[in-house]
């Protein structure tokens, strides 16, 4: 995520930038014979054989050699560029930076390597390496639940450090948002099912599992506003929290706060309705988990809060839309002050059938879905390049390319998909690779060239494609 407003990167011929340090090659010679723009094999973090074999066969079933390109590019970013994989004391040890920004975020980490489960299974070393940033995950977790970012090494200082709020070695960030704990328990439960594989699930797992839950029930703020506040010195709003450091008033309804979204930015209400929905639905998967391994007290802790959330959403996260009907808010304060909206980052309301928090088919939010893709809603943006959501992150007419992946993520319909894939091949500015934004009218006005999950998951739209709608790629 781009928290830090300096390191936003707006330009055309960002990765040369990239070129020059990661031997990515020649944007010129890529845009005209669409030669591999990946790092040399040598110079690659971490190599799966299983993934390659993926890639070869998908890439020869798309008949468009850009989009071919593309998906060779990206689906592998993560992998090729982020990855720093070790052993310590015998046990796995992988910490994923974001790209372009040297910190391991529990989001982003979790996002990157989700598309390679479903090969981990028949890669050893793949399965290896995922088991490892499931283990650095909990490492973060028993540093702080509270921070969002964290840094390779203790002896690390972070440009954050005189942030007003508890900063302690070993963080990057201290941004308290619900989906930095669910990410992890979505990690741990995909690897599970994928695998089989029940070894990361040790006792300092256990004990993270026991953190995310402790820190969801202080964060529903029944008896008081928790042990958590944050404030910075900085000109952006979004970047610090009201309130003196504990965000504007709630009234405790059973929902969790969150006093920031996926995007890094701080929340208006902080009742973040796609980050509760996802803590319940992670819950229910912690539950499964537990289930497995005889842990009942947990289990049984985590089932209570994750009813007592979806009962509160099922009250508070809905609103009566006079042109859409009802429709689910994107934040709320449980007063009736209701935020509608949509941010770029995953969760999202746009999002949540990705992450199995509702079914397509569900009414409200296909409601929900046709306000968010509508020029009603103000994070919107059509222009002459394309159309889509973006963020007050990366302020007006910026669209973000993962909102229309997701958008695609979430359809049930070729001929949207389809328009979804035109947009994207045709907004990377000739680089190759996904951005965070672009300028709905101008792509090469675009920020971040080394953003590993957007890469990643337009490969994990593109083999979603491959394997249901084959024939939108011929």
């Amino acid at each position: 995520m781009v928290t830090r407003r300096k390191f936003i990167l707006k330009t055309g011929i960002g990765i040369g930038l990239a070129a020059t340090k990661y031997a990515f090659g020649s944007v010129l010679s890529f845009k005209s014979s669409f030669i591999s723009n990946r790092p040399l094999p040598e110079q690659r973090k971490f190599v799966s054989k299983a993934v390659e074999t993926k890639i070869t066969e998908v890439k020869n079933a798309i008949s468009d050699p850009e989009l071919a390109w593309l998906f060779e590019n990206c689906f592998p970013n993560t992998l090729d560029t982020t990855v720093n994989h070790r052993f310590i004391d015998g046990r796995p040890d992988t910490f994923v930076i974001t790209g372009d920004i040297n910190a391991m975020w529990l989001r982003d980490s979790s996002a990157q390597v989700w598309p390679y489960l479903t090969f981990a299974r028949d890669d050893k070393a793949l399965q290896v390496m995922i088991a490892g940033v499931i283990n650095r995950q909990v490492k973060c977790i028993h540093i702080d639940p509270y921070a969002n970012a964290f840094l390779g090494r203790d002896d690390e200082i972070s440009e954050w450090k005189s942030d007003i709020t508890e900063m302690k070695p070993g963080i990057h960030e201290r941004k308290w948002e619900i989906d930095s704990l669910c990410y992890p328990i979505r990690l741990s439960y995909g690897y599970w099912k994928a695998t089989g594989d029940t070894s990361p699930f040790d006792a300092e797992w256990l004990k993270a599992m026991e953190l995310i839950y402790k820190t969801f029930i202080e964060q529903q703020r029944k008896e008081n506003r928790g042990p958590y506040s944050f404030k910075r010195t900085t000109a952006w709003q979004t970047d610090t929290v009201p309130g003196n450091g504990y965000g504007n008033p709630i009234k405790p309804v059973g929902l969790i706060c969150s006093l920031f979204r996926p995007s890094d930015d701080a929340t208006t209400f902080p009742f973040l309705i796609p980050s509760n929905f996802f803590a319940s639905t992670s819950l229910l998967q912690l539950i499964e988990i537990c289930d497995a391994l005889n842990l009942e007290s947990l289990g049984n802790s985590c089932r209570a809060l994750s009813d007592e959330v979806r009962i509160a959403l099922s009250k508070y996260a809905t609103i009566k839309h006079p042109k859409y009907g009802e429709i689910y808010a994107y934040e709320v304060d449980g007063y009736g002050n209701q935020l509608m909206m949509d941010d770029s980052n995953v969760p999202s309301l746009l999002a949540l059938p990705y992450l199995g928090c509702l079914e397509i088919s569900d009414s409200t939010y296909q409601n929900t879905r046709n306000f968010l893709l509508s020029n009603d809603n103000p994070w919107f943006f059509r222009g002459t390049a394309a159309s889509g959501i973006g963020s007050p992150h990366t302020l007006r007419d910026k669209i973000w390319p993962m909102t229309i992946i997701m958008q695609a993520m979430t359809s049930n319909d070729p001929a949207e998909i389809k328009n979804c894939l035109r947009m994207l091949k045709s907004t990377h500015a000739g680089t190759g690779f996904m951005h965070e934004s672009f300028n709905k009218d101008n792509p090469n006005d675009y920020t971040r060239s080394w953003f590993a999950w957007a890469n990643t998951l337009f490969g994990e739209l593109i083999l979603k494609t491959y394997h249901e709608n084959p024939q939108l790629l011929i």
